[in-house]
Parts: structure tokens; sequence; C-alpha cells
């Protein structure tokens, strides 16, 4: 089955066409504003027939498995925007566009919070009034599920075990970023929660911070909620901190050049990084391996070196295999801990999720979402 998958980010599209497991054309639009399709329509124009269309889409609410798009499914989906108001609207907005695509073809959307469905109750349920739990479908529902999916099993092959043995910590580095408790390939924790805001420190956003501030910013001073939480997803995390970029990148470079507010940002960064990963390797008991994945990630071999600079989890990162390529082990052989790298490749994930449904398409409709809105009773 040939399918086409749409991975739009934060800032960012990726397209692809994986035929039969394989990537056979893709391309990247690093600066992408979430506004205009013609990078859709020239991609899919230039490709053979597809046999279905497959595309990300950030927050799903309670549903479990990926689903073919119709305006039902995309109406309840639209409900779930204030829940991750940069990703969702240019997830549907792409959406939407691919079911108007010459082709004609089935168009599935594929859920990162689906990958969390099941954690445990324990991990799942916010310190909040029941009635609040219970009308607003308060709880955290994780993400970076595509990623998550194809690095657990990637680990699995590359450490020669089965993933329902292995117990892991998987970190999605990327501008968001997560990092995530899995034991026998289920999600039992994670630190992104309700929305994408909370965990680390990211690019642009804050992660988790205490729930008073926004709070004391509209009450005493007057700040407008649209404007705070504006300034929490696009103004905070590393760009917050370094006052110039949220791209570790620049800030690595500023912070060489003797920036003392790049340091600060990525002192922060990674205090809160190897912080949660030591707290999701409780939730494992013990982890036989901490996964790297995404951009951030792959490509910054100094930062995963000074990640584990003070033996985290007792992980000894050799600076050969540091240096290598592919999907490998990065740490060495004295480790307590393994430590392994996987290049992110959601669009493998998405392929595979849509020739899922469309093979054995689902006998009942999903769980709808969240009542956002819904007044308390």
């Amino acid at each position: 089955m040939r399918v086409l998958t749409v991975n739009p980010g934060s800032s960012s599209l990726k397209l692809a066409v994986v035929d039969g497991g394989v990537v056979s054309a893709a391309d990247h639009v690093a600066e992408w504003d979430g506004a205009t399709r013609d990078e859709l329509d020239d991609f899919a124009a230039a490709q053979p027939p597809v046999d279905a269309v497959s595309v990300r889409i950030v927050h799903g609410g309670r549903r479990r498995a990926p689903v073919v798009l119709d305006e039902d499914v995309l109406a309840d989906l639209q409900r779930l925007v204030p829940l991750a108001p940069v990703h969702q609207p240019r997830s549907l907005t792409l959406a939407r566009h691919a079911r108007n695509l010459p082709a004609a073809v089935p168009v599935v959307g594929c859920f990162d919070t689906a990958f969390h469905a099941d954690l445990p109750a324990h991990a799942a349920t916010y310190a909040l009034p029941r009635r609040w739990r219970d009308h607003y479908g308060l709880r955290r529902y994780g993400f970076h599920g595509l990623s998550l999916a194809h690095a657990t099993r990637r680990t699995a092959e590359v450490l020669g075990r089965p993933l329902e043995r292995l117990r892991l910590v998987c970190c999605h580095l990327g501008a968001g970023a997560s990092v995530t408790a899995v034991v026998g390939g289920a999600s039992v924790d994670t630190s992104m929660g309700f929305t994408p805001l909370e965990g680390v420190a990211m690019a642009t956003r804050c992660g988790s911070i205490d729930p008073g501030i926004p709070l004391y910013l509209v009450r005493e001073h007057g700040l407008a909620p649209s404007d705070v939480e504006s300034a929490l997803n696009v103004d905070s995390g590393l760009a917050g901190l370094s006052g110039t970029s949220g791209d570790i990148r620049e800030v690595r470079r500023a912070r060489a050049r003797g920036d003392p507010d790049a340091a600060l940002a990525l002192d922060v960064y990674l205090h809160r990084l190897r912080r949660e990963i030591a707290a999701q390797a409780v939730s494992t008991v013990e982890p036989d391996a901490v996964v790297l994945t995404g951009g951030v990630a792959e490509h910054q071999p100094e930062l995963r070196a000074e990640l584990f600079a003070e033996s985290l989890l007792g992980v000894e990162v050799d600076a050969d295999r540091n240096r290598g390529t592919g999907d490998r082990l990065i740490s060495a052989q004295s480790s307590r801990t393994a430590a392994v790298l996987v290049t992110c490749q959601e669009e493998l994930e998405l392929a595979r999720s849509g020739e899922s449904v469309l093979a054995d398409p689902p006998t009942h409709a999903p769980t709808s979402s969240p009542a956002i809105g819904r007044s308390i009773r």
C-alpha cells in the first residue's frame, strides 16, 4: 500500500510517500506558516497515485486508535483546539484539505495521544476535584506517541531483545520535548499532560510551572489570558530564557561566545531534562535503556554527551558511538543502563497506522473528545 503521510509541526511540515514500509519520496518545509496548503498540493501532484493519506493529529482526546476522517470526526477534533492551539489547527486544516485532493482516497487521522490511552490511573489522574475531572475531561493525555511507537520498536531491534521485556525511558527532543516511561511497549507515565505545555522546558514552551503564576499575572497585573497563553507557548522555554532564540543550536553558539543568558538557558534545559528522566525511571522501576529521538537528540552529539556527563542512571557515553550514524547504542559497554539513539521516523508510523485502520476498520465509533466548554452540573 502506498500512503501519503502528512506531518505538520509547530513551525514545519514534513511530507512523505511510504510504499511497503519504505519511504519513496519526502519533503521537509522547515519554515511553514500553517496557513498555506500549496506545499501539500505540489508534493501530492508530483507523486504516483496513493491508496491513502495519513495525517498526524497531535490531540485525539480519548480516541485510542487511528480513524478515517469524516466531517463528524473533524468537528469533534475541532473542539480540542484549545488544548493544542499551536498544533491542532494546522493538522485539521491539512486534514480537511487532504480530503479534497484529486486522488479522492481515504484520509486517516493518527493521534499522538493514542499511545498513552492506557496510562495507569495513578499516572493519568490530576489531583483536582472529581467534578472537574469528570465534566471537563481533565486528565494526562500525553503526546509524541507516533514518535514513541517507532522509537521503542527500533530500540528493541537495536538491543536484540523483545519489546515486551524492555523497560525504557524515552525522550523525544525536538522543538517540543517529552519524556515517557515505557514498560513492555506500553506507556506507563509521561511528562506532557492535558496539553503539550506540561513537562520539560522546550524550544518556545515553558514546560511545567507553578500554576499560580498565570493566575497571578491575570489577577494582579491585568494580563489577558490569551496573551499569557501565547507567551507560555511561543515566548518561553529556550527562547524566553536566552532572550534570542528557541533553536538550541543558536543557544549553544551564544553560550560558546560567553553569553550568560544562553548559558543559563542550557543549564535550565538540561537540569529539567535530567530531573524528568530520573522521575520517569522511577515509573519503570529500573530501566534497561534511555532512548533519545527527535531532531535535537539526533543532530546534537555534544548535547547528548552533556546530558549524561554526570553518569545519569549509570549511562556512560562512548565517544565513538556517539559520533556514529544510524540507529545505535551510544553508551559504553561499562554502562549500567544502555543509551540508544533512534532517528525519528513518524512517517513510517503514520503509514503503518493508516494501513492498519484501512485493513481492519473499527466496528464502532471511537470515544468522543473531552467535554471542552461544557458547564459543570
